[in-house]
């Protein structure tokens, strides 16, 4: 990595959080016009759709694998984020692991509380399988709010009987409503994106009166057994790094293969700002790669 990529968009963040939107349609405006400068691979098509009665859109590499499909949950902490704003990750994805991307636009809180977000997910599954598609040729990859998703979709589909994907991937992921992991504080000063008023903030939109604890919403405190083969990247300077540290643990200790890769310096979703950032492509292939050999297709030395 050089600090001559990092540090600007570093500071560049500090900068937009001294006077960030104040209102939740303009949070939303402004998200969806930063996104929109994210490069994406100019050869990745996109193709938009419905599935389960939700806007989706295919992301499809040259020659890329029909059968094998990644289910992307976009981040947002479950309050804005659209199939527009992950465009430019889905692409990046598609375009390392020669899969097929199927984003979803899951519906949003306050407008649609928890469990909207979670029912759409495993809807949006449940429509992969009927379409013909193999559990053991899906997987589910989120970032963010998107991240908890990943896991939380997951239980709610073994708890109601379906056949489990493959394997899941989560950036960066939020699995804990209550802010309560030590990173929120030894970590505040290094993250320029995720503070702890923002988390309980987010979160009492997601939620409304629903319990902080329900695994569907934080799957920190789900019974994670029987899920499959999961990997969990997170950065050093990032808040919710206990989220991640602690559902990998908590993920171990119920038997479930964990694949914990800790990036140094690296801040929250830091996977979005390829190729400008060196780590974001390495990331990103380092979890191609995983996805691949989930789904049985050989890798690449």
């Amino acid at each position: 990595m050089s600090k001559q990529q990092l540090q600007p968009l570093v500071d560049a963040l500090w900068e937009w959080s001294k006077n960030p939107p104040k209102s939740l349609a303009a949070l939303r405006e402004s998200y969806e016009e930063f996104s929109a400068a994210l490069p994406r691979p100019e050869d990745v098509t996109r193709e938009d759709a419905v599935a389960a009665d939700r806007p989706v859109a295919w992301f499809t590499p040259p020659a890329g694998d029909a059968n094998r499909v990644i289910l992307y949950l976009h981040g947002g902490a479950y309050i804005l984020g659209s199939l527009n704003t992950h465009a430019a990750i889905m692409s990046q994805v598609a375009d390392a692991t020669k899969m097929r991307v199927l984003g979803l636009d899951y519906r949003l809180a306050p407008e649609h509380p928890h469990p909207a977000a979670v029912e759409d997910a495993t809807a949006c599954y449940r429509w992969l399988l009927d379409q013909g598609h193999a559990p053991e040729q899906i997987v589910f990859m989120g970032d963010s709010a998107g991240g908890g998703l990943v896991v939380a979709a997951m239980l709610k589909a073994r708890d109601e009987g379906l056949p489990l994907p493959v394997a899941g991937v989560c950036f960066s992921p939020w699995t804990d409503m209550e802010g309560l992991g030590n990173s929120m504080e030894t970590r505040a000063k290094e993250d320029p994106i995720i503070q702890k008023r923002e988390v309980l903030q987010y979160a009492r939109m997601f939620l409304g009166d629903a319990d902080r604890r329900d695994p569907y919403a934080a799957p920190l405190h789900g019974d994670l057994e029987g899920l499959p083969p999961l990997m969990i990247q997170v950065g050093t300077a990032e808040t919710l790094l206990d989220d991640s540290t602690r559902l990998a643990a908590r993920a171990e200790a119920a038997g479930v293969e964990v694949t914990l890769q800790i990036w140094e310096d690296m801040i929250h979703v830091w996977h979005r700002y390829g190729p400008a950032l060196d780590e974001a492509m390495d990331a990103i292939a380092q979890a191609a790669a995983f996805v691949r050999e989930k789904t049985g297709v050989a890798v690449r030395a």
